[in-house]
């Protein structure tokens, strides 16, 4: 499994490329479309920024896959999402937008889970080393 120190390392490098190439690279990664997904630290209150691949998109509606590489665990993002659902999202370089986060119910999930595994073979592989269900996440705009 991923280590934190390479987790955080990997996301170092994706937000190096786009400030060198100013936001021109950098916002698609294996075939999907990334964004920088901020939560609120569930402990700290702080403001905590990761770069993720969504798999999936259904209207205006971002799905994300809190995978961890199929860690046990959960990733601290997902954590801090549960905890604060109101989260900040850049989506293919636009400009940040307030959106809510949510879990997929299990209808959801199971309807999705096939969409993604089928194209995005490696989330299969993710669900296959861990216990856990990898739980699926869905960022919708927030009203105002």
């Amino acid at each position: 499994m991923p280590s934190d120190f390479m987790l955080k390392g990997m996301n170092l490098v994706h937000r190096g490329l786009l400030t060198v190439s100013f936001g021109k690279l950098g916002w698609d990664a294996a075939g999907m479309p990334v964004l920088e997904l901020t939560t609120v630290g569930r402990k700290s209150g702080e403001p905590r920024a990761v770069m993720l691949t969504s798999p999936l998109q259904e209207g205006d509606t971002i799905v994300i896959v809190a995978s961890r590489g199929g860690d046990d665990h959960h990733p601290a993002w997902y954590l801090n999402l549960v905890a604060h659902p109101d989260v900040q999202v850049v989506w293919k370089g636009k400009p940040r937008a307030p959106m809510t986060a949510r879990v997929a119910t299990a209808e959801e999930r199971a309807r999705m889970w096939p969409l993604i595994t089928s194209k995005y073979k490696n989330y299969a592989g993710y669900q296959e080393k861990t216990d856990r269900e990898i739980p699926l996440v869905l960022l919708t705009p927030s009203t105002p």
